[in-house]
Formats: structure tokens, sequence, C-alpha cells
């Protein structure tokens, strides 16, 4: 089944959303904020993704600046970070089995769609 990580305040994530509620395919919607991925979890996606951690981090985010911004941080740092603060995990993911992408721009879900 689909999975869309999800935040509702924003609008690229809304338009993602829309995106695959036009499909017409079911999926499950996971508010990440208000349910936050394990670290396990996490690493799994970033593992579907096949991208750094460091490439899932809202690096403008306020808190990624006052606290992690210039520090030399290992893989499991960064994913620690996401997982302890998810705001600054990017939005939206959609997952599908072993494949993920992230909706930067929302049309990338797309192909995820196309291939599934």
């Amino acid at each position: 089944m689909l999975k869309i990580y999800h935040n509702p305040r924003c609008a690229k994530s809304r338009e993602g959303l829309a995106i695959l509620e036009a499909s017409g395919k079911e999926f499950e919607i996971i508010k990440y904020l208000d349910n936050p991925p394990s670290y396990i979890q996490l690493s799994a996606i970033i593992g579907k993704l096949g991208i750094p951690a460091i490439d899932l981090v809202r690096t403008n985010e306020k808190v990624w600046k006052e606290n992690y911004k210039g520090k030399e941080l290992s893989e499991k740092d960064t994913i620690q970070a996401m997982v302890d603060d998810p705001k600054l995990i990017e939005r939206p993911i959609l997952i599908h089995n072993n494949e993920a992408i992230v909706g930067r721009p929302p049309e990338q879900f797309r192909k995820l769609l196309q291939e599934n």
C-alpha cells in the first residue's frame, strides 16, 4: 500500500496529497509531526529514497540552524536529529513497498504512481 508522510500545514505536502487522491489509488496518510517515525523507520525510509540522511533534512529550519548547522554530523547523528525534531524531515514523502520519493516538487509523486 502507498503511504504519504504528510504535514497538512505545508503547501507542497497538500499538493502531493492532492496528486495522490486524484490517482484513485488506496493510500495511508501518516501525519509525521503527530506520529513521528522511529529511528529504525526513518533509516528505512532513507534507504528506500537512496539518499544520504542530510539530503532529507530541512536545513533552513530554525532548530537546524541553532543546533546543528556547521557541525560534523554522522549519518546516525543526522537521522537522530530528525527523530528528535521531526520538523526537520523534508516533506512530503511517498512510499510504496521498497521505493520512496520526496515530493519536491509534488509532481515527483507521478513517477512512483505510474510505476505502481
